[in-house]
């Protein structure tokens, strides 16, 4: 294998496990915390009630995007802000996200990994369907 599909291969794996992480996150949200609940969590740390239906939409949005692979650039760059609000959550916790409340090593590398895949876009590996991002993974 070469590196031109190494480089896919791994653009694939990384936007899979980024978009499986954030359809998680956002269904965890509404199947085990409920909207109203994590409306209440957002409250009680600053954010705005109504913003937790927008983080809701874009992790499920967004997670499922990125596992097609359509608009994998845009979505990656939509979804760093999701990952500030969480990062900024998590700061006063310690770093260890076993630590109480989670510390923000767990935010901090999404945050990381979000902006590699921006900046590698979807890759070769993506669904065949219209007004993906088709742009090549950086190196080709």
């Amino acid at each position: 294998m070469n590196s031109a599909k190494h480089v896919d291969l791994a653009t694939l794996i990384l936007r899979l496990a980024l978009g499986g992480m954030f359809l998680a996150h956002g269904l965890l949200k509404v199947l085990v915390f409920t909207l109203p609940g994590t409306a209440g969590f957002f409250e009680s740390v600053g954010f705005p009630g109504w913003t937790a239906y927008v983080v809701v939409a874009l992790e499920i949005g967004g997670g499922t995007l990125l596992i097609a692979g359509i608009f994998t650039r845009q979505v990656a760059l939509v979804l760093i802000p999701v990952l500030l609000g969480a990062l900024w959550v998590h700061l006063g916790n310690g770093w260890l996200f076993s630590a109480e409340n989670g510390g923000w090593e767990y935010p901090a590398f999404l945050l990381l990994a979000t902006v590699v895949q921006a900046l590698l876009g979807s890759g070769r590996f993506v669904l065949p369907l219209p007004g993906r991002d088709a742009t090549p993974a950086i190196g080709h």
